[in-house]
């Protein structure tokens, strides 16, 4: 099998992928989103009679004729909603509008425009998500590459050892509860930062004012985001070099006169390229989903807020819509890591051409 037909055999499996997590989810909260919609049913019908008090006093002098009305525009409100229909069909239909993004209406939350359409909410809050995880994420892998390169060229180094104590005392810190001592130290104790939020209240004039408003908010928990990650980034690094610095053809340069700099960033970041790229994508995509903790604790308006707010409320449509997107991110994300590994490793195109 070629290259090529190995990729269209990689994107077929994601979309299979896609497709059955879609269901699996449409099946699982189907029952809560049709309750929701029953609710909202009753309350039209109650509305109905209500708006109409001739109609009201008629159908309660005589109770039957009024039950019989409600089943009536209940019948009616049913074959609208589509709740008539057998219970495996009305779990496709979701999972198929779910796939075209036709993620209906919110029931609890609205977006900061006022629209209760699941897909604007979702569209709202995902710049702001990639505004403060995305840049510090890029900000985290440049630190961590540059820092991990450098330990493995000196490996047994004081810098060594430091990225080393540094890496485990970052990676067993919780980001939440490092963005708190943050907030007490430099919000309250030194007051530099805002303790959170996404612009001051009220918001400054548009144009430069906002932009350094913006900015001067984004600040402490981008910080906060780039000192709890860079370390176990810099030790991924180092440990993945050190080892291709081991390998023969790195000692092959470096007897031919190569230079150490051309050596390092040329050959030894190639070669271990491939494991670095996967652990940049799925960082990456995976920034896109926010952290619901750390947005909660700095108040900030991205999607890991608006998941939790969801998961409070208990918001079928976005926690469906929500769940939706960040699998397409996830399956997206791994099928541009196999395009790009077929690039940089010459050995993914072999075992492709042998299948």
């Amino acid at each position: 099998m070629g290259y090529g037909r190995y990729m269209a055999f990689r994107v077929i499996n994601a979309l299979v992928v896609l497709v059955l997590v879609v269901f699996i989810c449409s099946l699982l909260f189907n029952t809560f989103a049709e309750q929701e919609v029953k609710a909202m049913i009753d309350e039209i019908i109650r509305a109905m009679t209500v708006g109409n008090p001739q109609l009201m006093q008629k159908l309660r002098s005589n109770q039957t004729a009024y039950q019989i009305w409600v089943e009536e525009q209940k019948k009616l409100l049913y074959e609208e909603f589509g709740l008539n229909k057998p219970y495996l069909q009305r779990v496709f239909e979701r999972a198929i509008n779910q796939l075209q993004f036709k993620f209906g209406k919110a029931t609890m939350i609205r977006s900061p425009s006022g629209s209760t359409d699941v897909a604007t909410i979702i569209l709202e809050a995902l710049p702001r998500t990639v505004l403060l995880f995305t840049t510090a994420e890029v900000i985290v892998i440049v630190i961590g590459i540059l820092l991990g390169l450098k330990a493995a060229q000196k490996a047994g180094s004081f810098l060594d050892r430091s990225i080393q104590v540094i890496s485990m005392i970052s990676a067993s810190l919780p980001m939440w509860w490092v963005g708190m001592l943050m907030i007490i130290a430099f919000s309250y104790y030194i007051p530099i930062f805002p303790s959170g939020g996404f612009t001051s209240i009220p918001p400054p004039p548009p144009g430069i004012p906002a932009l350094m408003d913006l900015l001067y908010h984004l600040a402490l928990p981008a910080i906060t985001v780039v000192l709890v990650s860079f370390g176990a980034w810099a030790y991924i690094t180092r440990s993945l070099v050190l080892g291709t610095l081991q390998e023969d053809f790195i000692m092959v340069a470096r007897a031919k006169g190569v230079p150490e700099r051309r050596v390092l960033y040329g050959h030894t970041l190639r070669a271990a390229a491939p494991p670095i790229l996967t652990n940049t994508l799925l960082a990456l995509i995976g920034s896109m989903g926010g952290a619901v903790i750390t947005e909660s604790v700095f108040n900030w308006p991205g999607l890991g807020r608006l998941y939790w707010i969801a998961i409070e409320e208990f918001d079928v449509p976005v926690l469906l819509g929500l769940t939706t997107v960040f699998t397409m991110l996830y399956l997206a994300a791994f099928v541009l890591q196999d395009l790009i590994y077929g690039l940089l490793d010459p050995r993914v195109r072999i075992g492709a051409e042998r299948r």
